[in-house]
């Protein structure tokens, strides 16, 4: 049949994991019968290419605003967390990335695999072992859908047999949620069944392996003891069963499985370090299909599926012909986690010197001369160098005296315009160019600078992990990129195991140096960044591992989840306007200072406590009135 030589011709060319059905040639299931698919490997092989191309991966293709395997990057997470700024994000009014019925579409089509596979076991001689290999993918499959699930909604329905209609009753048709310990209980298990029954290698590439198990497992259980230990919102079914929230005293058992389940891929994945050069080491990291360090890979491939990243990213210099580009400009609060680069006394970004004065750089990007390599292999800083070309970035020209230094252009904290007396700036990318004293001409916002009118950067900044510098122009162009997406890594199971380990320890569990493992872990992911090593395991507090998960994994789609679970966003995110970082060049000193300042956009982020839970969509509370809607909506 044809879906069965598609799948096929697909394994085979190593993109199982894909992100559109369509691309996959795969028909509504409705449409080939059991026969077609349960009979042969390369039916199964069918089937399992379906429900993985429908998994809910929070990659290139996911947006706030339209889900999974969206065309576009534009709104995504890091908007919502504060990573970065685009100008199409005005604020965060809700917080909602809801995700719901396609949920249990998938867990449905997991829920008749496993219903259906055994009793075809004998068009495969009976082989046990096979068979259950293939149950642990789709367990593998519905666990991490429950997650994606629990993380927005806390405790769900639990379905874990295939519903019929018509043919069952309504009312067997309509299940109450269950308790958020339940749910997260259910995704231990599925996990822990694929772990046991699944090879240490994938059958094929793309599909998942014990290990990528035993990823899960230490990503969601870590979740599940973060809820146990920080939430504070509960809710309550009519039989006084906890649908929202942990109880406390189950934290540590999360936390210790979520541990274990880390400690199971040591030695079997590694740091991606290869290149003596920290810097382009890290840029490697991404776009090396070959990294150790890759544990769980969607796959893409040009011209079959696609994503836009590089045409949405690119900065404006560099701009495709769809016009696209900048829109996602990293926060200054987010560079600032970083060491290396100048700084005062509260952790801010230092720019001038005792005197109040504008500390001038005869090159702007020797404000980051010794910043850690891992900040200029994930951010674009102004003056760094992109497909060969240095990233022009300003936000204007300085022609006053120089004489005696400069002071504050504005008031600080100030976030109306820039005073017209002294300063060439531009709104548009059409720009006037300024004679400078030696009488060479300078466009006053540089080519990628800070203005309005078209796609450009609101922060300062560029992103520069996971794009691709090796693309040429042509492929500046929506849907022309390729890069795979990382969904797990090692670096994340390390941080993992840290700050599960650092929590251990912090409720005073024994039986293992739990302190002196999370200071190995987070000095094993600061020698592969550049970073300096911390001193001791005594140093460790639990902002130490949070800041350097914040550093590691950001614009990967972890850190909105992370303050999420800490129940920490309402407090990082109230009444927030992010900063920005404006080079000036100086015309009379030919030197560049920098002002620091807020959004030049006034706009301001807040978290509401109430979103740390989603609400049920209400065409779902319509049809099941069993189910009870979250506090607050």
């Amino acid at each position: 049949m044809k879906i069965i030589k598609s799948i096929s011709v697909l394994f085979a060319c190593g993109m199982l994991f894909t992100a559109c059905s369509k691309k996959l040639n795969v028909p509504p299931m409705n449409i080939i019968s059991d026969n077609d698919i349960f009979n042969s490997a390369n039916g199964i092989t069918a089937y399992m290419a379906r429900m993985y191309s429908q998994m809910p991966v929070e990659d290139f293709k996911f947006s706030t605003d339209q889900g999974y395997n969206s065309w576009n990057y534009i709104k995504c997470l890091a908007t919502f967390s504060g990573e970065g700024q685009n100008k199409n994000v005005t604020g965060l009014t809700n917080g909602n990335t809801g995700y719901w019925g396609d949920a249990y579409t998938l867990i449905r089509e997991t829920n008749y695999f496993m219903t259906t596979l055994p009793k075809y076991a004998a068009n495969f001689n009976n082989d046990q072992a096979q068979l259950d290999r293939w149950m642990a993918e789709a367990r593998f499959i519905r666990a991490y859908t429950y997650f994606e699930l629990a993380k927005r909604y806390g405790g769900v329905p639990i379905i874990d047999s295939v519903q019929y209609y018509p043919g069952t009753s309504l009312e067997d048709l309509q299940v109450p949620r269950n308790t958020e310990e339940e749910v997260f209980g259910y995704i231990a298990a599925d996990c822990d069944f694929a772990i046991q029954h699944l090879d240490e290698t994938s059958e094929q590439k793309g599909r998942v392996n014990k290990y990528v198990a035993a990823a899960l497992k230490s990503r969601a259980l870590l979740f599940a003891g973060s809820i146990a230990k920080y939430n504070k919102t509960r809710l309550f079914d009519r039989d006084g069963r906890s649908l929202l929230g942990i109880p406390a005293d189950k934290a540590d058992s999360f936390f210790k499985a979520s541990y274990e389940a880390s400690l199971m891929l040591e030695g079997h994945y590694s740091l991606y370090q290869p290149a003596p050069d920290k810097y382009q080491n890290y840029v490697n990291l991404f776009i090396d299909d070959n990294s150790p360090e890759n544990i769980f890979v969607k796959y893409y491939h040009y011209p079959d599926v696609v994503h836009s990243y590089d045409a949405l990213e690119i900065p404006y210099q560099q701009v495709g012909a769809n016009g696209y580009s900048s829109y996602l400009n990293p926060t200054l609060e987010y560079v600032e986690l970083f060491g290396g680069i100048p700084k005062n006394a509260d952790g801010t970004l230092k720019t001038k010197d005792a005197d109040g004065k504008y500390i001038l750089y005869p090159h702007r990007l020797d404000l980051f001369a010794r910043a850690e390599p891992r900040l200029l292999a994930t951010v674009i800083v102004p003056g760094s160098g992109y497909r060969g070309e240095e990233i022009d970035v300003r936000r204007g020209i300085y022609t006053g005296s120089v004489t005696g230094g400069i002071s504050g252009l504005i008031p600080d904290g100030y976030t109306g315009k820039y005073p017209e007396t002294n300063l060439v700036t531009s709104s548009s990318s059409t720009q006037q160019p300024y004679t400078l004293p030696d009488g060479s001409k300078m466009n006053p916002a540089g080519l990628s600078g800070i203005f309005t009118g078209e796609p450009h950067t609101v922060t300062g900044f560029y992103i520069r992990k996971y794009m691709d510098s090796t693309k040429d122009d042509a492929s500046m162009l929506l849907m022309r990129s390729d890069q795979h997406w990382i969904d797990m890594r090692y670096a994340e199971i390390l941080l993992n195991r840290a700050e599960a380990a650092f929590e251990l320890q912090a409720d005073g569990q024994g039986g293992a140096d739990y302190l002196g493992d999370a200071y190995k872990c987070i000095n094993r992911i600061r020698e592969r960044a550049g970073a300096s090593l911390l001193s001791g395991p005594g140093v460790m507090t639990a902002d130490t591992i949070r800041i350097e998960r914040k550093k590691e994994l950001a614009f990967e789609n972890k850190t909105w989840w992370d303050i999420r679970r800490w129940r920490t966003a309402d407090k990082e995110i109230n009444n927030k306007t992010y900063r920005m970082l404006n080079p000036f060049y100086a015309a009379q000193a030919d030197a560049y200072f920098f002002d620091v300042r807020r959004d030049e956009r006034n706009i301001r982020f807040t978290f509401n406590p109430t979103w740390y839970y989603e609400p049920i969509p209400s065409g779902e509370l319509t049809k099941d009135p069993n189910l009870i809607q979250n506090p607050g909506y």
